[in-house]
């Protein structure tokens, strides 16, 4: 009897998926963008935004930037779910199946960094849980090492499944509703607080300027953006036709909108009541029924670990397809534990804020080329020099507007630029179709 081998003869990542595999309708879509903007730093960011530039400011920018973020992510989830095309088969369509492969790289290596972060943001998390609610002190080396591979095993656990079976049998019907359930309950208890405490008062609070409304616009968005070069790894698996386009760009959209909308703005409630220099999981903890709440959030907290590791092992496969995305997933899922437990992350944080800074030019040069509502196509050409160009020079656009007019923040002009550029030189219609990528991979 023939044994069973994880090795992939067709290039899964860049080969639009078959009909038999794409499955997610508009429910589908909503529950996994919920559950991944809900998460704990997004709430760390919302607390920061009321001392800086005060509530109001704050509220119109959570707003409006989470509508325009999560607008971006269903636009892109729309193209993947058209072409059938990962992140990976994106990039390739518009920089050629040569120069592609540098983007590639970059996101593999972002979403190890992230991966790695968000393990230990659980693993932070589970030890406040221990001191403060049960005295059980977990934050020394021996503790660092078992919180850290506890939930390194679930994440290899679910790695080791189907992503499709994980949203549509466990996302959808339970992990859901009891994320929903945790934020009503913790919204419930800062509310109540806020209320007894003056509403006026919390509402007409003025930040200390330093940061004006559209840096804090640029720092929402940044959430959103981070998931773009993600987003076409799961909206591949939308139904094909009829309807299918719309209910991934519409599920994506309200999804996750609603669900960073949510976060940051429990995140601004909770800075607002708590005592000064409290921490925002203590601050947690100590809303009644605070224990069970976070408990929640960090379960959901492995779905945002799961899904950037899932991806990374998409773009893994494009370059190195003989290892199947399972297996590649579970290799980058080790990789993660080990550097989850040596390396100092929150000092690396700027590096890979830096680092997802090259994705924004890059997914505006994406969507002008291929979000307009032509075909994902490549050409006979290893490299879009074009399309390079652009890319190279958005990086460029972003960190001059960071360093020179920070206070009309940087992903929104960066993102309209390089999209009118890439729009304006995209390339006649006749090219190869999408499906020449695994013929011009290189």
């Amino acid at each position: 009897m023939a044994q069973t081998r994880e090795l992939s003869a067709v290039n899964e990542a860049l080969t639009p998926l078959a009909d038999s595999q794409r499955v997610f309708g508009w429910h589908d879509h909503a529950a996994l963008w919920f559950s991944l903007g809900v998460g704990l730093l997004v709430m760390q960011i919302g607390a920061y935004l009321v001392p800086a530039v005060g509530t109001r400011d704050a509220a119109l920018a959570i707003v409006l930037g989470s509508c325009l973020g999560a607008g971006l992510l269903a636009w892109t989830a729309r193209l993947g779910c058209e072409s059938g095309l990962s992140s990976a088969g994106l990039m390739h369509a518009t920089y050629g199946s040569a120069f592609a492969r540098l983007p590639v790289l970059l996101n593999i290596v972002q979403l190890i960094g992230w991966t790695t972060f968000e393990m230990v943001v659980m693993r932070e998390g589970t030890q406040a849980i221990g001191k403060q609610a049960f005295g059980v002190a977990l934050d020394g080396p021996m503790g660092t090492v078992l919180t850290t591979l506890l939930w390194g095993a679930v994440l290899l656990a679910l790695l080791a499944g189907s992503m499709v079976k994980l949203v549509r049998r466990f996302v959808s019907r339970f992990g859901l509703p009891l994320v929903v359930l945790s934020l009503l309950w913790l919204t419930w208890q800062f509310a109540t607080r806020l209320h007894a405490g003056g509403f006026a008062a919390f509402w007409s609070r003025a930040g200390d300027g330093s940061m004006g409304t559209f840096g804090a616009l640029d720092l929402v968005i940044a959430m959103p953006v981070s998931w773009l070069p993600l987003v076409a790894d799961y909206a591949r698996h939308g139904r094909r036709g009829g309807a299918g386009a719309g209910n991934a760009f519409n599920g994506t959209w309200l999804g996750y909108g609603l669900a960073n909308i949510w976060c940051y703005a429990l995140g601004v409630m909770v800075v607002s009541v708590a005592a000064p220099g409290t921490p925002l999981v203590a601050a947690l903890l100590l809303a009644q029924g605070g224990l069970l709440a976070l408990g929640l959030i960090l379960i959901d907290e492995l779905d945002n670990a799961y899904g950037d590791v899932y991806s990374g092992a998409v773009s893994t496969h494009s370059l190195l397809p003989r290892w199947s995305v399972r297996r590649w997933g579970l290799v980058l899922g080790a990789v993660c534990i080990a550097l989850a437990m040596v390396l100092p992350m929150h000092a690396l944080e700027p590096f890979l804020l830096l680092l997802s800074s090259v994705f924004v030019p890059l997914y505006g040069v994406i969507l002008g080329r291929l979000g307009t509502g032509r075909a994902a196509r490549v050409g006979a050409h290893r490299i879009d020099l074009v399309a390079a160009g652009l890319w190279v020079a958005g990086i460029a656009a972003y960190h001059a507007c960071a360093a020179w007019a920070s206070q009309w923040g940087a992903a929104l002009p960066t993102l309209a630029l390089t999209f009118a550029l890439a729009w304006f030189t995209r390339p006649a219609a006749g090219a190869t179709d999408a499906s020449a990528l695994v013929r011009n991979r290189g």
